[in-house]
């Protein structure tokens, strides 16, 4: 049996409400949320077809359908998706482990142009499941398509490690930055924002 991800095993029965309600009031409050999806709008062609890989409630997969882009948002947490699908209706949400996930089993064989890990869903995953995620969602993305993840470098997972699990899920590096604003990186930085492209 395949062991849960830790945003299920670290956390309370409470947490997902906790973290849905946060931020739909930060929503309510006008706080610029679209960050993510700006940067990924950036760097695709309209009418893009996009993986929310950990979309959780779906801030970013909704900021990315209402620029133009046809979504498929997947999350472990069926509390998630559930409002996703209430809050975020249009985009597609699924139910589903991204240590695991198999799209075109379901139906959906199309391959992304785009896919979007943010919101620390890295750090979060099955410890040990890592280099398998990413291999996951390179596998649904089509060759010299983007991948772009975001994660705290202060939460557990070395970016060195990233990086070499990035690379043998056949992804290769071509930016890294600070924020989601484009910051510059820097060895310190608590916060990496990793552009990687699917090769061949």
């Amino acid at each position: 049996m395949r062991t849960p991800p830790r945003w299920i095993t670290d956390h309370g029965p409470e947490h997902s409400q906790w973290y849905i309600d946060r931020f739909r009031a930060m929503a309510a409050d006008g706080a610029d949320l679209g960050g993510e999806a700006r940067l990924l709008d950036a760097m695709v062609a309209p009418c893009s077809r996009v993986l929310d890989a950990g979309c959780g409630p779906g801030r970013v997969g909704a900021e990315l359908a209402a620029r133009g882009h046809i979504v498929v948002g997947v999350d472990v947490d069926p509390l998630l998706i559930a409002a996703a699908e209430v809050d975020h209706p249009g985009p597609r949400w699924i139910v589903a482990d991204l240590a695991d996930f198999d799209l075109p089993a379901a139906g959906m064989g199309e391959p992304f142009d785009a896919a979007v890990i943010a919101g620390n869903v890295m750090t979060y995953v099955a410890s040990g499941t890592e280099q398998r995620v990413l291999a996951r969602v390179a596998a649904h993305v089509r060759v010299d398509g983007v991948v772009v993840v975001g994660f705290g470098t202060d939460r557990g997972y070395p970016i060195t490690e990233f990086d070499a699990h990035a690379a043998v899920a056949g992804l290769t590096r071509e930016h890294r930055f600070a924020t989601w604003d484009l910051r510059p990186w820097r060895d310190d930085a608590t916060f990496a924002v990793t552009v990687l492209r699917k090769v061949d």
